[in-house]
């Protein structure tokens, strides 16, 4: 597995950016030097190196643009089954819930080995309080990563690509500080780590940068929050792996059913967990008004992500098909969509 270093985080503690911070020390540096005595061209050389390297570590777009990648052909798929299609625990807590549908499903032992390196990605996008639901329940993340751990894991990495600031979100979500109690790695997305999605067949998301990370890892879990999307109508699954792709990411609504789809079968997750615990259902994504939230404290669990955000549909009542990832989908025949003939479980906690 690829090193690399992170700016990891912790509750109420978020370093600041090292490389932006020492960049930026070098060029008043030099700057100061320039204005103390005659430039030589050497030294001016040096002045602007250090200006472009400030400006381009303050810069999400240049990161992508200057970053050393690679090409992957995505993460490979290991067919891993669970005990049933579906499993959805309805109970008061949102941790118990998500110990029974993962338990339910075989255990956490079935898609993690000892060893291995996991990613939990969360949707940790608004800078917004676990009563808002715009994000994932923190106690939903906190027991994936102590069961991860339960079952052998070297490293459990949380991470997401926010649409707010990155500091404010992992602070106010309370994902960070749940993840790292449990002993998670949680991280701001490194920008410059990342591989060019490559595809066997024509995609509109070739060569689109994507977080190595999220590639190269032994056990991806994709850990949505089901609410209201005024684009898509709803954030399931495979939207919530918009937060592992980094460059432009607003193209990727342009034509975004098929992107999509294309993501989640880049990605291939081994578990999707859907947290349908506090479900915005009104002025989605980035909510913030407490009364557009309904209480349906339940948590699905599937290995097929088409058929987990299918159900998920099911229980806001709103049609697959208007949804266009899932549409597009089921068009093409990528996963299950057809409930009635799922295995799925279904436990009152």
């Amino acid at each position: 597995m690829r090193k690399s270093f992170k700016r990891e985080v912790s509750p109420g503690s978020f370093h600041e950016g090292a490389e932006r911070k020492g960049a930026m020390e070098k060029f008043l540096y030099h700057l100061e030097i320039f204005l103390k005595k005659q430039m030589t061209r050497k030294g001016f050389l040096k002045v602007c190196c250090a200006a472009l390297l400030a400006f381009i570590a303050g810069n999400q777009f240049l990161k992508a643009a200057f970053a050393k990648s690679e090409v992957s052909s995505g993460r490979p798929k290991k067919g891993l089954k669970g005990a049933h299609d579906i499993v959805a625990v309805k109970g008061e807590d949102a941790y118990k819930n998500t110990v029974k549908a993962v338990e339910a499903m075989g255990g956490m032992g079935c898609f993690v080995k000892k060893g291995a390196v996991v990613v939990v990605k969360p949707n940790m996008a608004w800078d917004r309080s676990p009563r808002q639901a715009a994000n994932t329940e923190p106690a939903v993340v906190a027991a994936l990563v102590e069961m991860c751990y339960q079952a052998g894991a070297k490293r459990v990495n949380v991470f997401d690509i926010p649409c707010n600031e990155d500091r404010p979100v992992y602070e106010h979500t309370g994902i960070a500080a749940a993840a790292k109690e449990k002993g998670a790695f949680v991280y701001f997305a490194d920008h410059w780590n990342v591989v060019k999605a490559k595809f066997a067949y024509n995609s509109s998301m070739e060569g689109w940068p994507v977080l190595r990370d999220a590639v190269e890892c032994d056990t991806f879990i994709n850990v949505p929050v089901l609410k209201h999307h005024g684009y898509t109508k709803l954030t399931l699954s495979m939207k919530n792996l918009m937060g592992v792709c980094s460059g432009k990411r607003g193209l990727i609504h342009l034509d975004i059913g098929p992107k999509l789809v294309d993501m989640a079968d880049f990605i291939n997750p081994d578990l999707t967990v859907i947290d349908a615990t506090r479900v915005l259902v009104r002025n989605g994504p980035s909510g913030g008004n407490e009364a557009d939230v309904q209480v349906f404290n339940t948590v699905i669990a599937a290995t097929d992500p088409t058929l987990a955000d299918v159900y998920a549909c099911s229980l806001v009542k709103v049609d697959p098909v208007d949804i266009p990832y899932l549409k597009a989908a089921m068009a093409r025949g990528f996963g299950r969509s057809d409930l009635s003939k799922a295995d799925i479980l279904q436990v009152q906690a």
